[in-house]
């Protein structure tokens, strides 16, 4: 596919990002028009909604699902190792943003903690290798799907950012040869573009922004209705509340709306699982 890529800092602010998330933080977000999609979830979901041959759920969306909460899993001793074996080579701001975004890590322990998350990555690639020893040639078969894309990931982390990784992956010769099919799909029609861009490409798409859902409102444990000022937050991690208007909720999706200045309305998705709304005053 063909798309435009923003590079945004490595830590917070980003205040054109900001412009368009309301603050959410965590990236990618995908953007098309004034409609804006947080977490990989919904985005994958919607890239296979409007591009469904070939799809990236072939095997079901439950079975899918599955290997990315197990990613989910595995980035998190990855994130670890990455920030503990690059000590010496990140800014402080860097260390600052992280400790305050995984809440899940010890940042006082990492020196300690390291064999425990050098054990549970490798169990992690241990499972991986374990999928993949029969000769299949992706997880699911003969078809990459949305579970090799999140297990790939893991790999390409610890490749660039776990220098231990070289040893230990070694030792798994059937993670090379799948991580090699999967790098070879490359990245698609890429073309760089500016964050200004991107804020002028939601202006210019005003009129037609709300207009992708994944399904109609239902009502939602959270008695939150559409029109109600709501936030919304991840429920485990970079916590950042996100205050608008609820537009949708069902089983999958969440989409809220809010008014930027400068910019216009803008339609902020949130897949409904990992995701807490609340009505706010």
């Amino acid at each position: 596919m063909a798309w435009k890529s923003v590079q945004v800092s490595m830590v917070m602010p980003r205040p054109d990002m900001t412009a368009l998330t309301g603050g959410y933080r965590r990236i990618p977000v995908m953007q098309i028009g004034g409609d804006v999609f947080c977490d990989t979830l919904i985005i994958a979901r919607i890239i296979d909604m409007l591009h469904p041959s070939p799809s990236v759920f072939q095997s079901g969306l439950m079975a899918n699902l599955a290997i990315q909460q197990w990613s989910d899993m595995m980035f998190r001793p990855g994130a670890a190792l990455s920030l503990y074996e690059n000590a010496e080579y990140l800014p402080d701001d860097v260390v600052t943003d992280r400790a305050a975004y995984f809440t899940f890590l010890d940042f006082e322990n990492f020196a300690e903690d390291a064999p425990h998350f050098r054990s549970q990555f490798i169990t992690f690639a241990s499972q991986l290798n374990h999928q993949l020893a029969d000769g299949r040639a992706f997880l699911f078969g003969d078809n990459a799907e949305w579970g090799d894309i999140n297990a790939y990931m893991n790999i390409w982390m610890a490749g660039g950012n776990i220098p231990s990784s070289e040893d230990f992956l070694a030792k798994f010769p059937h993670i090379s040869g799948w991580y090699d099919r999967m790098d070879k799909f490359g990245c698609g029609e890429r073309t760089d573009i500016g964050s200004s861009d991107a804020l002028e490409i939601a202006v210019k798409a005003q009129n037609n922004a709300g207009g992708f859902r994944l399904g109609t409102h239902k009502e939602d444990m959270s008695g939150c209705q559409p029109g109600d000022p709501v936030t919304i937050q991840p429920d485990d991690y970079g916590i950042v509340p996100v205050a608008g208007f609820l537009e949708m909720a069902n089983d999958e999706e969440i989409i809220i709306r809010r008014t930027q200045i400068d910019v216009g309305e803008i339609y902020l998705h949130f897949p409904r699982k990992g995701f807490r709304i609340e009505k706010s005053a």
